[in-house]
């Protein structure tokens, strides 16, 4: 059981930190939240205490006799502020210590993960640019937010991002604390999600069981970790990660289209999409009866290769990486035919998932091999889709920073 220390921000998004500490709790851990006095003019303790099962207090009175003000932050393995607004961000930032909260943060020597929420102008403004970047710079996770619907009739950049989001990035760095350094910011990053669909009439489609799970989980990372996102999503029904550009198709030649488009000025282009290797050479106007054409009567055209393209048509320093979905059979193991694949593609890094019943696909945790075409091999247990992507996320900076 992981001890997470939530501080909650005042602004109307408080509520939604509800269900954030729900999910927290849900998932085994021991929270304890501290709101900021403002933050109770949203949502009153009673809440907390009967969602945490601990005492709530904002001041650093309440309990002096225990020294909470020091102890909370010394026995957190992580602190999460959500939503973190542009006045908490200012005073974290400053080192102010004038709340139960923000003492918290400076007796704190675990990740800190705040998840900003406020008007887009003033998440625009100067100061909170400079405070964002301070609490970066000190190696604090300042999440980009999401944008939408705000207070009142504006829409723009400073939604929350969604609770579930926030508690996939809570467990990523429980399980690994240095996951997400902000070390992408100023990349492009494309990744494709999902799998597409080949229309045979009106109805029905070839298709497969990707649910674009780890293509959102990389594109997620990936933003978090500072970089210009777009995210290319086939078929995916999933809530959009905060800080992407999410491009939506079907069909494999739509995803060929849009990833071209987008990878002329990508840095780093991650292939995660379950692309169907053959379409029907023709799609029925309409219903196809079962009396009309027997199955062995549809043809099929095989499908464009996207990666094999983007590598063959390399034209900068563009970091490629390429998904090996395998069973293995009689001929090799899962692992050899990845490592064969990686030859075949020619791409710079290839993620190698063993999938079957129960895994992978539509699954919330995953497993891989990382290959790269030095020779090097990454294994990365069965864990969360968010601690593979940070860890392929992890070889793909490598890559950047070696071509500088």
């Amino acid at each position: 059981m992981s001890r997470i220390c939530l501080g909650v921000g005042g602004g109307i998004a408080a509520y939604k930190a509800a269900d954030l500490l729900r999910k927290l709790t849900e998932a085994g851990h021991d929270v304890t939240v501290v709101p900021t006095a403002a933050a109770l003019q949203f949502v009153g303790a009673p809440t907390w205490s009967a969602l945490s099962h601990h005492p709530v207090a904002s001041d650093v009175w309440t309990g002096a006799a225990d020294v909470e003000h020091v102890r909370l932050g010394r026995a957190a393995q992580l602190v999460v502020v959500a939503p973190a607004t542009a006045d908490l961000l200012a005073r974290a930032a400053h080192g102010l210590a004038d709340d139960l909260l923000t003492n918290a943060l400076l007796t704190a020597r675990c990740p800190v993960l705040f998840a900003p929420a406020m008007h887009t102008e003033m998440w625009e403004h100067p100061a909170t640019v400079a405070n964002v970047a301070t609490l970066r710079e000190r190696g604090c996770v300042v999440l980009e937010p999401a944008s939408g619907r705000l207070t009142g009739t504006d829409t723009g950049k400073g939604r929350l991002p969604e609770p579930a989001e926030i508690a996939e990035f809570a467990q990523l760095l429980l399980a690994v604390p240095h996951a997400l350094p902000c070390d992408l910011a100023g990349r492009h990053v494309v990744v494709s999600a999902g799998g597409t669909r080949e229309p045979l009439d009106p109805v029905r489609f070839l298709g497969n069981a990707s649910s674009g799970r780890q293509g959102y989980a990389v594109a997620a990372v990936a933003a978090a970790r500072g970089a210009h996102v777009t995210l290319v999503a086939a078929n995916v029904e999933l809530p959009d990660p905060a800080a992407t550009d999410v491009v939506r198709v079907g069909t494999a030649l739509e995803l060929r289209d849009a990833v071209r488009k987008h990878a002329a000025t990508a840095d780093v282009v991650v292939m995660a999409a379950a692309v169907a290797d053959f379409r029907p050479s023709t799609a029925a106007e309409y219903k196809i009866k079962k009396s009309d054409v027997p199955p062995a009567a549809i043809e099929l055209d095989e499908n464009p290769d996207v990666l094999a393209e983007l590598v063959a048509e390399r034209a900068g320093d563009a970091v490629l990486v390429g998904f090996a979905a395998e069973t293995g059979d009689d001929t090799a193991s899962v692992l050899e035919h990845g490592r064969a694949k990686l030859a075949r593609k020619g791409c710079d890094v290839l993620v190698v998932n063993a999938v079957g019943p129960g895994k992978a696909f539509g699954q919330r945790d995953n497993a891989g091999v990382i290959l790269d075409a030095a020779g090097h091999e990454r294994v990365v247990d069965l864990g969360p889709k968010h601690v593979l992507a940070a860890a392929l996320l992890d070889v793909v900076a490598q890559r950047l920073q070696a071509r500088r």
